[in-house]
């Protein structure tokens, strides 16, 4: 299965903030949204990942300061992204490798999704129990 058939039919509002945003309003975000990670746009394009991750390890870093600082200075950049026609075990395992839990959905040179590790597991447990279902069919059958 292809990333493009894992989000097709399902709804592609993207939340984002820019790398102009102070930490602590993309914090709000994240808590008010109740997600993991934002995409940081400019211009149409992604520049960075904003995760609760880049707001912990700055507020070690700095402390409270953290908050007043724009998300460019503490975003993830360049942001690791995907195609469409990526396969889902390949994001799955890039995800893993990398340390990330989420990754633009990038088609030329436009986002078209946000995908999290939570979507690609989702896909992965259903089509694992689609087979066990079938598997079970096949013997009560045999």
């Amino acid at each position: 299965m292809t990333i493009a058939s894992l989000i097709a039919g399902r709804e592609q509002t993207i939340i984002g903030c820019s790398p102009d945003q102070l930490v602590s309003d993309a914090a709000a975000l994240l808590a008010d949204k109740r997600i993991g990670a934002l995409p940081v746009m400019e211009g149409g394009e992604v520049v960075g990942i904003f995760s609760e991750r880049d707001l912990l390890y700055c507020i070690a870093k700095v402390g409270a300061e953290a908050l007043t600082k724009p998300i460019r200075d503490v975003m993830t950049s360049p942001a690791i992204s995907i195609s469409p026609g990526e396969k889902a075990l390949d994001t799955l395992a890039l995800m893993t490798r990398r340390r990330i839990r989420h990754l633009p959905v990038v088609d030329q040179g436009k986002m078209v999704a946000f995908v999290s590790i939570g979507d690609i597991v989702k896909y992965r447990i259903e089509k694992i129990e689609a087979e066990a279902s079938q598997l079970r069919d096949y013997i009560q059958l045999a």
